[in-house]
């Protein structure tokens, strides 16, 4: 339903969960820091300078946008996403948490499976007037975000 992917699309998010890397994928293995049968989070492969570390879920199924998503598996991503945060105030000592999910092109989607972004955000971090200084963190940058996250959620 309201579907915008092209005829030949080959979803990168997919790819992830299924773990394979190629050229189309910033996103690589190691920045997976939770995955079950249902659903996959990793530190986002793009970050704004003052926001480190950025997540994203998505369910291990495709499934393009909201329209789509059954309210099960939306529970168990908006459950998830509690976890997250707690875990990004207590690893990053951020001020606060914003989330946000985009659907359609004019909605801002522009990887044609449904995610759900959860950014740590600090005082003045002028995330919403900065977007155009968004950049590709290297992997280098990422790991160490990835490693914290993976070592909480083996805990709990």
């Amino acid at each position: 339903m309201y579907n915008h992917a092209p005829k030949d699309y080959q979803c990168s998010f997919c790819k992830i969960v299924k773990g394979i890397e190629d050229n189309n994928v910033d996103t690589k293995q190691q920045d997976i820091f939770y995955q079950d049968e249902y659903i996959t989070a990793f530190i986002a492969s793009h970050w704004w300078p003052n926001i480190k570390g950025r997540v994203i879920i998505i369910p291990n199924k495709h499934i393009e946008n909201i329209y789509s998503l059954p309210d099960e598996l939306s529970n168990k991503i908006h459950a998830f996403e509690k976890r997250i945060s707690l875990a990004l105030k207590k690893l990053y000592k951020c001020d606060g948490i914003s989330s946000r999910q985009h659907n359609e092109p004019a909605g801002n989607q522009d990887t044609w499976h449904y995610h759900l972004h959860i950014f740590p955000r600090y005082t003045n971090d002028n995330l919403y007037l900065s977007h155009d200084q968004k950049y590709k963190a290297s992997e280098k940058e990422r790991i160490p975000f990835a490693i914290k996250l993976k070592k909480y959620f083996k805990k709990i």
